[in-house]
């Protein structure tokens, strides 16, 4: 891979590559799981030549044919339930509980593949037919936190829609990736699902190829800029899901009792690692001193821990340098002013694991870091505001990011009234908006946190091109 390409993407987290295999460690224990090959300018060059022989047939195939072979991957992976979720917290450290939340949703689609058929379907207008074409090789860029259900929201609409796919997946979580995308592939002609694993020249190399016609990716938004300059001199097409920092505005008459439930719960799922995660929570000043005591009670009953253990809630950190970067962010906090109210124990430093306490701050100012740029660790990060709604949309929007937030209030215009000048993708009102979408609904980064968008038709139409096929009367 040439040095301009391997300038593109970095290896994520820190991931330690030796002897060119990836040294795949568990962030709970410190111990190597598996060592994984990374794969080969040759080898990358073979799986396109593959992609690029199995396209015509796979796109010529009617698209019902697709969703249904697509159906039976997912029976696939069903049959992979126990593996990977065990795989999922040894790999990635997210608790048991959340391991088997994220293989539940990963299988059952049955209304996502709905509406994936319908996405393929023509439209008639007049003498015309707009019909949905393929792109071509698609390749896939899958994140660490999510790494089974992500790499299934892009592969499926991408192979529904005709295009061939190979699957990069984030070298913190490659043997969750090699299982899904194994058991999807299964049942798929040879060449149309491929597994490219490898760190960021491997992902440089897949970009900047030629033949490659769209990238899908989600991760951080460093990432999806290099991404961009790498797509731009081909003009491929790309759809990013980036990072976010996700604002709760809580106003004086909310229910209280659900908006300091939700505040803790969505800052501190997945140990904080999500891209949507509340990261800024502000409270009108009436009632910050009983949210803070509503926060803190319910905070306390979250344990850090090893994900196998039952009663543990938060799980380590993926990795040392994530954990460094949130220690940084809090100590930075809090000698700036902010306010520590709580944090818990957490298990014995043992050398290769990631464990950082659940945490609390208040007195939160704007210029500080950890209001700037993403956390993605289980720290409940409160300030308050003078509790008009003017103010609260203009912190809401105090951030490069726009991807979701949520508004809590009884007064339910009210409510509609900040929503629709919060600029990101989805706004829950009164609930934690990813938890209750509709399913035949779009995922949309605003600003820095994304670039096109996945899910729902319009979501799925981002995998195709139309064309439209004039009849003369």
């Amino acid at each position: 891979v040439s040095k301009d390409r391997t300038s593109l993407l970095t290896m994520v987290q820190g991931v330690l590559i030796e002897d060119n295999c990836i040294a795949n460690t568990n962030p709970a224990t410190g111990e190597v799981i598996s060592r994984v090959p990374c794969a080969s300018v040759e080898e990358l060059e073979n799986q396109i030549k593959k992609s690029s022989d199995a396209y015509l047939e796979w796109s010529l195939r009617p698209s019902a044919e697709r969703v249904q072979l697509l159906r039976g991957g997912l029976e696939a992976l069903k049959e992979k339930h126990d593996d990977l979720v065990t795989m999922i917290v040894n790999e990635m450290g997210k608790p048991k509980a959340e391991a088997e939340e994220e293989m539940e949703g990963a299988v059952k689609k049955e209304e996502f593949m709905d509406i994936l058929q319908k996405a393929q379907e023509p439209e008639r207008h007049g003498q015309s037919l707009v019909v949905r074409q393929a792109l071509g090789i698609v390749v896939i860029m899958s994140p660490w936190n999510f790494p089974v259900d992500e790499i299934l929201l892009l592969a499926l609409p991408a192979l529904g829609a005709g295009n061939v796919v190979i699957v990069k997946p984030s070298e913190v979580t490659p043997e969750c990736g090699a299982m899904t995308v194994e058991a999807l592939a299964s049942v798929l002609p040879a060449g149309v699902l491929q597994l490219a694993q490898g760190d960021g020249k491997v992902g440089a190399h897949l970009v900047s190829h030629p033949s490659v016609d769209m990238v899908a990716m989600t991760g951080s938004s460093a990432t999806g800029r290099n991404i961009l300059a790498a797509a731009a001199p081909s003009l491929k097409r790309v759809v990013l899901e980036l990072g976010g920092k996700d604002p709760m505005v809580v106003f004086e008459d909310a229910d209280l009792e659900k908006a300091a439930k939700d505040a803790v719960d969505f800052s501190l799922s997945n140990s904080g690692q999500v891209c949507c995660s509340i990261e800024r929570i502000y409270v009108a000043d009436s009632i910050l001193p009983d949210f803070e005591k509503k926060v803190l009670d319910y905070a306390k009953t979250f344990h850090v821990g090893s994900g196998m253990d039952p009663d543990v809630k938060v799980g380590p950190l993926v990795s040392q340098v994530q954990l460094n970067h949130v220690e940084a962010q809090v100590k930075s906090a809090v000698e700036d002013g902010a306010e520590l109210l709580y944090q818990s124990s957490v298990p014995e430093k043992k050398e290769g694991t990631s464990f950082y306490p659940v945490t609390v701050l208040s007195k939160v100012q704007p210029k500080m870091d950890i209001l700037r740029t993403e956390t993605f660790g289980p720290v409940v990060t409160l300030s308050k505001f003078d509790g008009t709604e003017a103010t609260g949309i203009r912190l809401a929007n105090d951030t490069e990011y726009g991807l979701a937030g949520s508004v809590y209030t009884k007064d339910l215009e009210k409510a509609q009234r900040v929503a629709s000048h919060i600029n990101c993708g989805q706004v829950g009102i009164n609930c934690y908006a990813i938890n209750e979408m509709d399913v035949a609904c779009p995922w949309v980064g605003h600003k820095n946190s994304g670039v096109g968008y996945h899910s729902g038709i319009v979501g799925f139409h981002q995998f195709s091109i139309p064309k439209t096929i004039v009849f003369s009367e």
